[in-house]
């Protein structure tokens, strides 16, 4: 835990600014300085979180020999140029979600990683939820069986960025973010259950978007939204394993259910979590004591600390007290299967994964 793990942050935007706020409340992590193109910005963040240095070239960072690792903070885009270039200044790298604009730059991403010897990891917050961590044990313990199907869902009644009233104009351009609910939103529930899975391969995909429900008029003029708000989707894996993916920035219902995988032996719900099961005619369902799961891993295990948050785990990792679970591979599958959806509405049919790698081309922005 002494470990000291010196980082440097791309980006001081508003996710720039959650990821510093995080940084505070993890021991060991020490940011040595942040870049961003408005240097007014910079150095004000800066000074409110007691960052010594400020660059508006981010390479001027990445020249730095002390620092150990840089988070990348910046719009979708630009996840690639960025991260490339700091695994070849012979950094790792915390990437913000998603991985990528498309399939094809994260596919650059974790090769880089892996030609380079770095190590990648990849903002994924659900798969740190309590929930995610609970149902993880059960599914490790044999638990649920035989896993055949799941399901990635989100909702959000009305949450559009920008053009609702929440977030800046980059996340509905498609120039700057690729994709809208799906891959903002989605990624987050989609990555928890590939974990779950664990990030079985695709076969086929399909899918379709949607941007159905008005505007704002003046609001979506001057953002040029064009993204969509709801996407949904049927995933085939190997061995009859199955997937369906709902995900909202805005529909009129209430919600879609939690996300849940299901087994031939049991089943869980991760929000609210559930664990049910049947024994001969009895049907069971059961909640769990979630604060104790942690607590416990914590207090027993040592390391529970380092499951509490993606950016804990990365820290942890850094300073070698864990493995460093896979989320680059994760958020590649989950990367596939949100271009599958895309390209399948594209084309108006299911789509293989092969096509799906043969046609995906870049959507990064030159720094």
């Amino acid at each position: 835990m002494s470990e000291r793990v010196r980082i440097g942050v791309i980006g001081v935007g508003q996710i720039g600014k959650i990821h510093l706020d995080n940084y505070r409340g993890i021991p060991g992590a020490e940011i040595v300085a942040v870049a961003d193109l408005n240097a007014t910005e910079a150095h004000r963040v800066a000074e409110v979180y007691g960052v010594p240095d400020v660059y508006t070239d981010f390479r001027e960072l990445l020249a730095r020999d002390d620092v150990q690792a840089v988070d990348v903070c910046l719009h979708n885009n630009l996840h690639m140029p960025a991260t490339v270039a700091a695994l070849e200044a012979g950094k790792d790298v915390y990437c913000e979600k998603p991985m990528a604009g498309t399939y094809a730059d994260a596919l650059r991403m974790f090769e880089a990683a892996r030609e380079l010897g770095r190590r990648l990891h990849v903002q994924s917050a659900l798969v740190f939820a309590q929930g995610t961590q609970a149902a993880k044990a059960l599914i490790d313990d044999g638990a649920l069986g035989r896993l055949y199907h799941a399901r990635s869902a989100g909702h959000r009644r009305r949450g559009r960025p920008y053009v609702d009233g929440y977030g800046a104009m980059p996340f509905v351009q498609k120039r700057n973010a690729a994709g809208g609910a799906l891959i903002d939103l989605g990624v987050y529930n989609l990555n928890a259950i590939l974990y779950l899975l664990d990030n079985p391969q695709p076969e086929r995909i399909v899918g379709r978007t949607y941007q159905e429900i008005p505007l704002d008029e003046r609001r979506a003029k001057a953002s040029g939204f064009d993204v969509e708000e709801l996407a949904a989707g049927f995933v085939f894996f190997a061995d009859g394993l199955t997937l369906d993916v709902v995900e909202a920035w805005a529909a009129y219902v209430d919600g879609f259910g939690s996300s849940c995988v299901l087994g031939s032996e049991g089943g869980v719900r991760l929000d609210p979590f559930g664990y049910f099961r049947s024994a001969g005619n009895l049907d069971l369902d059961a909640t769990a004591d979630l604060r104790s799961f942690s607590f416990r891993r914590t207090m027993v295990d040592e390391v529970g600390d380092a499951y509490d948050s993606a950016q804990k785990h990365w820290v942890a990792a850094l300073q070698g007290r864990v493995p460093l679970i896979p989320m680059d591979e994760i958020a590649l599958t989950s990367m596939l299967v949100s271009e599958g959806i895309y390209l399948s509405h594209e084309l108006g049919r299911e789509v293989t994964a092969d096509e799906v790698r043969e046609r995906s081309t870049s959507s990064a922005i030159d720094l």
